[in-house]
Parts: structure tokens; C-alpha cells; sequence
């Protein structure tokens, strides 16, 4: 008499020898299934502690499961990996969804540009840089250029110093371990001021201990003063609930910073519930490029990116978004409310997403309507703004 072998039914019985292989091969496809997708706890900020599916939960439930880049998942155990995949030949399970929905992080969860700029400005100030002996301080006009055209805090410090400032770097204070441990009186804990680096390498290794300083600032801003955008999470949790629609984050911002900023506005429990989430360096290319928006669509398994909606605010955002195929929808700030969204190819914009009521049938009802014709449909329709008429050449 063979005993009971655990299964997707492990209340029932096995007599059958033919049963024994037949759940033993199911068992075996189950460790296979479960070693290609990761579903994210709720601790899935500690990525120690991301959780798989089971066997049960892999043929019997419906919950949505994360899908990441599998070298930089920022959630499961080989997070210090950091190859790029974008090559990754691996594939991808199966997808059930046919829409994906995916949010940009800063200025569109919650607006935080205005914080970066403040966390730069402290970090420089902390490095005390100076070029002509006066401080690097980033205006808020000119931060306003420097988010509506380059995507990533390390490629604008890049932007700054090699292009405005014609690769004049700055002298710069490093501070020693006994200035961040707390004051003190001896000689070797007192900061010196250090001469504008002169090698690539030095410059690099600059921009890159100002951006981590910069990160640790920004944090603890988020901390205090995080919020979400009206609408955002309304907007999130029916997609979430919608089994045809995918739900994903996709952020040029710094990991550590973008998961401190999803940690704080969303919950760990909307987190976990995420299909796909890429962040920072989870790409090679920044924003304008589309990979970052190519790379979850495939992640996702859909095909037609016609099928995806972003959610963006400034306008290389956009630009990334309609390289990749996608429609985008604009919920612009008060930093980026001039931009020409609409010349630039923008299928909406609003100034936020609850002053206009929209909800998640409002955006995906004309996909599903067209969705056996291939052509352009139109996006919020008697909500969104009005598309600036075009004035006749004269």
C-alpha cells in the first residue's frame, strides 16, 4: 500500500503507480515553476526575506506574482548581482495578463523633485564643493531643466559638471569618520579641503560619494514628509484587483531611494502585490531611452506595448514611454506644467489624477473596445485637457 504523496491535493490518497509518477512530475514542474518567479512578501524590503510560491498556491490561487529582473531583483536573493539583463536569455513564464499599467515613481507616486533638489544642495553643502571658490548650489529653475530632460541623479551631476560647467569639477571637503561619528579636537579627525579631482576615475568616484550621501538625505526627507499624489492609490488598488491588468513601477530614480519611496507611500502590502518593479540600475539606459518601459513589457510577457498605459509627469518620461509604443498619460506638477506634453505625443494630461475622478475603467475601457483593431485610440475623453489648437503656418 503506497502512502499519501504530498501534491497541489495533499488530503488524497495515491494507489495508482501511474498516479505516483504523474505527481512526482508535478512536483517536479513546481520546483521548476517556482525557481523562474519570485512573489514578494511583505518584508520585501529585505531581500532576505522574499518568499515563493507553493505547490498550492502555484495551481490553485490567483494571487498576483512579482515579476523582476532576475540579476538586480531588488527583492529576491541575488541582489548583488549587478549584470544587466536585458540580455537575459531566460524565459518568461506564461503571462495571464493582457494590459499592464505602469507608474513612474517620483513626481508621479508622490512629488519629490522638489525634495531631491533640497537633498542635493544639502550633500553639496556637506561636501562643501566650490568652483571658483564659490558653493555649487542647483536653483529651482534650473533643477526644473535638469528632470525634464535627463533621467538619474548621477547622469545630471555628469550633465553639470562635464557639460554646463565645462568638466570643471569642484574642491570638495571628504569628511572623516570622526566628523560623522561626532565632533572632535584631534588633528587627524579635522576635514581638509581637497583640490578639484584631475582623473576620470577621481571625478567619477566623486559624483558617485555625492549621489550616495544625497540618497541617505533624501531618505530621511521621505521619512518626514512623504505623501502620495490624490488619486494614486485609488487608482493602483483597482488595477490590482483587475485580473487582466498587469500593475508595475518603473523608476530611473536610485534604488535605495525609489524603495524608500514605495516603502513609505504605497505599504508593503501594495508593494508585494506589484508585478513588476525596475529601479536605478536595473537598466543600463536612463530615461529618455525606452528600455526601462521595453524591458518590463517582455518582463510581462505582453506583446502589443499599445497594451500598456504609463503614468508619467515630465516630459523625458514621455519620451521614453513613446519610444517604447506605449500610451502615456501625463499627471503633471507645478514644475512641469509648461512642458509640450501634447507635441511630444502625450495621449492625455491632467494635473492629477483625483481632481479629474479617473478611474481605471475611464483609462482601459477604449483599449478593450479597439482591441481587435490596431489603431490609436483616445485616452480620457472629455476628462483629460484640451490638445492646444495648432496655429496655421502663415
Amino acid at each position: 500500500m503506497v502512502g499519501s504523496i504530498p501534491t497541489a491535493r495533499a488530503d488524497r490518497p495515491i494507489v495508482s503507480s501511474t498516479m505516483v509518477v504523474h505527481s512526482a512530475l508535478l512536483l517536479l514542474w513546481s520546483i521548476v515553476f517556482i525557481g523562474t518567479t519570485t512573489t514578494c512578501s511583505t518584508n520585501a524590503f529585505s531581500p532576505t526575506t522574499a518568499t515563493t510560491t507553493t505547490t498550492t498556491t502555484t495551481t490553485t490561487t490567483t494571487t498576483r506574482s512579482m515579476t523582476y529582473l532576475r540579476s538586480t531583483s531588488t527583492f529576491n536573493n541575488n541582489n548583488n548581482n549587478n549584470e544587466n539583463n536585458e540580455n537575459d536569455p531566460t524565459p518568461t513564464p506564461t503571462s495571464s495578463f493582457r494590459y499592464a499599467l505602469l507608474f513612474d515613481c517620483d513626481g508621479v507616486i508622490l512629488e519629490t523633485e522638489e525634495l531631491h533638489r533640497q537633498a542635493y544642495n544639502a550633500a553639496f553643502d556637506e561636501f562643501q564643493l566650490k568652483i571658483d571658490n564659490v558653493p555649487v548650489t542647483w536653483s529651482v529653475e534650473y533643477y526644473d531643466i535638469l528632470q525634464n530632460s535627463i533621467g538619474g541623479g548621477i547622469p545630471k551631476m555628469r550633465h553639470y559638471f562635464r557639460t554646463e560647467r565645462n568638466n570643471r569639477f569642484p574642491s570638495f571637503v571628504r569628511k572623516t569618520q570622526n566628523d560623522v561619528d561626532g565632533p572632535s579636537t584631534s588633528s587627524s579627525a579635522l576635514s581638509s579641503v581637497s583640490p578639484p579631482p584631475s582623473t576620470y576615475e577621481e571625478q567619477e568616484q566623486l559624483i558617485q560619494d555625492i549621489q550616495t550621501r544625497k540618497t541617505e538625505i533624501y531618505k530621511s526627507y521621505i521619512e518626514q514628509k512623504a505623501v502620495a499624489r490624490p488619486g494614486i492609490l485609488s487608482l493602483m488598488d483597482e488595477a490590482l484587483a483587475a485580473q487582466d491588468i498587469a500593475v508595475g513601477v518603473c523608476s530611473a530614480s536610485t534604488k535605495e531611494a525609489a524603495l524608500k519611496v514605495l516603502q513609505v507611500t504605497l505599504g508593503r502590502h501594495r508593494v508585494s502585490q506589484l508585478n513588476v518593479c525596475i529601479l536605478g540600475d536595473d537598466v543600463s539606459e536612463k530615461k529618455p531611452s525606452p528600455m526601462i518601459y521595453n524591458v518590463a513589457r517582455e518582463r510581462l510577457g505582453i506583446t502589443d506595448p499599445q497594451h500598456c498605459i504609463v503614468i508619467e509627469d515630465s516630459l523625458v518620461g514621455l519620451k521614453a514611454a513613446k519610444a517604447a509604443g506605449m500610451n502615456c498619460i501625463i499627471t503633471y506638477t507645478a514644475s512641469t506644467a509648461n512642458q509640450e506634453f501634447y507635441p511630444n505625443g502625450a495621449d492625455a494630461t491632467i494635473p492629477d489624477l483625483q481632481s479629474r475622478n479617473v478611474t481605471l475603467r475611464q483609462i482601459f475601457d477604449p483599449l478593450r473596445r479597439h482591441d481587435s483593431v490596431h489603431h490609436a485610440v483616445e485616452l480620457l475623453e472629455g476628462i483629460k485637457d484640451p490638445v492646444p489648437e495648432t496655429k496655421p503656418n502663415k
